[in-house]
Parts: C-alpha cells; sequence; structure tokens
C-alpha cells in the first residue's frame, strides 16, 4: 500500500505531488532485486565449483563475498544509470528522487545502499543463521532489523535511515500514458495569434515525468476557478512555470500573461509528440535527469 501524497518541490519551484512509495511496494521490489544479484552471484559460484578454482571448504564465505560485491555496485550504478530505479523499482514502478526535487548524486546513492547493508542484509544475514551458541548476537540483529523497519513505518515518506541521511525518499511514477483527449485539445491553432513553434533542441529537456506534471496542471485548467482568491493562485503557478520553461528552452520571446495557457498547452502538444517520436526510435527519456548515450 502507498503512502499519502507527498509534495516534492524542484528546482523550477512549482511543488509537485507525488505517491510516497509504501512498505509493501519496495519490499516487491527488493525481493527481485535481490533474486536478480543473487543469481548473478550464484552463476559465478558454479562457474568457481566448477573449475575447481577454489577449495570447496571456502565456497560458503566467497559466496557471500560475491554476493556483496555484486549487490552493491549493482544498486548504486543501477539507480545512477537509470535515475533512481533498478530493474526491481522498474517492475515495481517506483524511483528514488532527492527530497529537494534536484538531480541524484552518486554520493547520495552510494550513501543510501551503504546503509542498506547495515539496515537489511548484515542484520538480516546473522537472523538467519540464528543459533544457541551466537543467540545474543543473532536477537540483536533482529531487534535492530525490527527497528530499521519501524523508522520506515512511522515516518509521512516511509524513509529508510539511508534514505533520511542521504537526503532521498522513493515514489511511484506517474502512469506514462499521456492521455490522447488531452493533447487533441492542447493542439494549437496554426498561424493563430496565440500560436507556439518549438524547434527540436528545445524539447530534449524535459521528460516523461515532466509532461506527467504539465499534463495535470492543464487538467486543473480545465475546471472552473472557485474564486477570485483560486484564480489569482492559479495565474501565479501557470506564470511561474511559463518562466521556468521558457529560461530552460531558452525561447528569447516574452509570454503575456493572457497568452500563458495557450503557451503550456502548445508545448505539451510539442513535447509530447516529441517523446513519443523518440520512444518509436526506441529512445526514452524518463526526466529532465535522464542520462542519455554519451551524456
Amino acid at each position: 500500500m502507498s503512502g499519502d501524497p507527498d509534495i516534492l518541490m524542484p528546482p523550477e519551484g512549482v511543488p509537485l505531488r507525488f505517491p510516497v512509495a509504501g512498505v509493501g511496494v519496495r519490499i516487491g521490489a527488493q525481493i527481485a532485486d535481490i533474486l536478480i544479484t543473487g543469481f548473478a552471484a550464484l552463476a559465478a559460484i558454479l562457474l568457481l565449483a566448477a573449475t575447481d578454482a577454489v577449495d570447496g571448504r571456502w565456497l560458503g564465505g566467497i559466496a557471500a563475498a560475491l554476493f556483496l560485491f555484486v549487490r552493491v555496485p549493482y544498486y548504486v550504478l543501477g539507480e545512477l544509470a537509470w535515475n533512481g530505479q533498478t530493474l526491481g523499482k522498474k517492475m515495481m514502478k517506483i524511483k528514488v528522487v532527492a527530497h529537494d526535487g534536484g538531480p541524484l548524486t552518486t554520493h547520495a546513492l552510494v550513501l543510501r545502499n551503504l546503509m542498506k547493508e547495515a539496515e537489511v542484509f548484515l542484520p538480516a544475514t546473522l537472523v538467519l543463521t540464528l543459533d544457541a551458541d551466537h543467540l545474543l548476537s543473532s536477537l540483536a540483529a533482529l531487534a535492530w532489523t525490527v527497528g530499521a523497519v519501524l523508522v520506515v513505518v512511522m515516518n509521512k515518506r516511509r524513509r529508510r535511515l539511508g534514505d533520511l541521511m542521504a537526503g532521498t525518499y522513493v515514489i511511484h511514477l506517474p502512469d506514462p500514458l499521456l492521455a490522447s483527449d488531452l493533447s487533441a485539445r492542447a493542439a494549437p491553432r496554426p498561424g493563430g495569434a496565440q500560436g507556439f513553434g518549438f524547434l527540436s533542441h528545445q524539447l530534449e529537456h524535459y521528460g516523461a515525468f515532466e509532461l506527467q506534471t504539465l499534463e495535470r496542471v492543464l487538467r486543473v485548467e480545465e475546471q472552473p476557478a472557485r474564486d477570485a482568491a483560486e484564480r489569482a493562485r492559479r495565474d501565479e503557478v501557470l506564470a511561474a512555470i511559463v518562466e521556468r520553461i521558457r529560461a530552460r528552452i531558452d525561447h528569447a520571446d516574452p509570454i503575456p500573461q493572457a497568452a500563458h495557457l495557450a503557451f503550456l498547452r502548445a508545448f505539451y502538444t510539442a513535447q509530447r509528440a516529441h517523446l513519443e517520436q523518440k520512444r518509436m526510435l526506441g529512445e526514452t527519456r524518463a526526466d529532465k535527469f535522464h542520462r542519455g548515450p554519451g551524456t
């Protein structure tokens, strides 16, 4: 079950609301990642055993070490390469984000995943190897594991200790399929006074994540404002979004307030078409922090 929706404040200054990933879906992603890394470590162990490269008495210790050396780089490099996602997170449609809405840093991802070793894997290993000779240490590990789980359950953003230290948390991804009817309604009138055009390089700055957010803003605009105060707040949000987009895509001409909504609808349509064309060519851009080939 997911947590309550949380507000993410990106550098653009417009608050975004996304559902926090709950404990269950994160455990599901964790299980998938453990199976993937465990299979890779097992394959390496079987290869060593088949070649008689090591003494069979040492295979247990080597297996544990290999699992560690496969697991840590897998989590860190996966979340770096796929913008906060491992294969397990991709399956469960969740991702890691920075609490301030900025790009994920290597330091933050290394820290949160090294802490996972201390929070989860090391104590879980001690618990699973529980025996009478080491009962005290195993019970201490069990208490530590329960405490780590309680930290996640009892805070609003479902952050574990590694997230608290790294300044990250995990959210559900929005549906990657955008509503076609909104795109059709958003199309600008060619040659009209409020028609806008965008060059291909101006559409390379954003991805599906931001386009989903813009879609939500446009859907809100389809509903009548309840009063003048709400209309004023909406106008402020539209103005902030327009100026951030203009600055990011280097759109030189100022946009008058009366044309803010038309500009955003035109940009939405052009950006959507651009992303869908790239998807057909086998290229995907998850968000504005996406690291494509050669970047």
